[in-house]
């Protein structure tokens, strides 16, 4: 059975589904996107996400083109639509199709583009990684300077991502004059005598929706948090560390640049932290 999508006010066949080879996103990297998990086939921090899109939108200049009550009925349709219990919606706004390609933006009345597909992932709340944990390694930071706004501008994070393959790792670890910015495509920490250490909010990273309720209920917890940035030194020293993201959740991470954390095994704080998350947000699931 064929995967319906969202394109531009449709729900078509994957395979039917187009897109002009002059929109912008395609020539330019001009556009925006947002990932909502999906639990038991809910959405998971729907509104979060919905937030950060317009903030992202905004940044670049771009309305937002559906409200929230239409894009929680796109989501919700397509989760029906393609029977997804467990997995992902993927959104992608861009600046549209000026019929051309120029680097000047097209009028403000050209259409965007708008696209939706999902993702099925089963089991994903329970892959075998949160128990066993990640590896990364520390790669240079050369991202633009604009990483809080998530635009489709992903070609370095998935060189890095490759780089951390070759070298036996799972992922890695971005950094900036000396210090951890982020992780390819999650937010990175690590614990320190009890300690949750992460960066502080600035353009250097993206504002995580999943880091944003993990750092509240560690705080609601009594957990102890502080944002700053923290060096690969500091960081292969910790006790334990993680990373977060809205398909990850909260994945332990067991070992930097070859140094194993600890007893080399998932900490606990990451793993009741990402007991709290996940019961807390399949609570508040739409």
């Amino acid at each position: 059975m064929a995967r319906t999508v969202y394109v531009n006010g449709e729900y078509l066949p994957e395979d039917e589904a187009k897109v002009s080879i002059f929109d912008r996103g395609f020539l330019m990297a001009d556009g925006v996107y947002e990932v909502t998990s999906v639990l038991d086939g809910k959405l998971i921090d729907f509104g979060g996400h919905l937030a950060r899109l317009n903030r992202s939108l905004t940044a670049l200049g771009m309305p937002d083109p559906l409200s929230e009550a239409e894009w929680l009925d796109v989501h919700r349709q397509l989760v029906d639509k393609n029977g997804i219990t467990d997995g992902m919606v993927y959104l992608q706004v861009t600046r549209g199709n000026p019929g051309d390609r120029d680097f000047v933006y097209p009028p403000a009345d050209t259409p965007q583009t708008v696209v939706l597909f999902t993702q099925s992932k089963p089991g994903m709340a329970d892959i075998p990684q949160a128990r066993t944990g990640l590896k990364v390694v520390t790669i240079d930071d050369i991202r633009w300077g604009r990483r809080d706004i998530k635009t489709v501008q992903l070609l370095y994070p998935s060189m890095a991502k490759m780089e951390a393959k070759a070298r036996g790792a799972d992922d890695a670890w971005l950094v900036q004059d000396g210090k951890v910015t982020e992780g390819t495509s999650n937010n990175a920490y690590i614990v320190k005598d009890g300690k949750i250490i992460t960066r502080d909010l600035s353009h250097d990273i993206l504002h995580g929706i999943t880091r944003a309720a993990v750092l509240r209920f560690a705080r609601e917890a009594q957990m102890q948090v502080e944002e700053r940035s923290f060096t690969p030194d500091e960081a292969r020293e910790a006790d334990e560390a993680f990373v977060t993201s809205a398909s990850t959740f909260v994945m332990p991470v067991v070992e930097i640049d070859g140094v194993p954390l600890g007893d080399g095994r998932p900490g606990r704080v990451a793993a009741r932290l990402r007991e709290v998350y996940l019961d807390e947000m399949r609570k508040a699931a739409v």
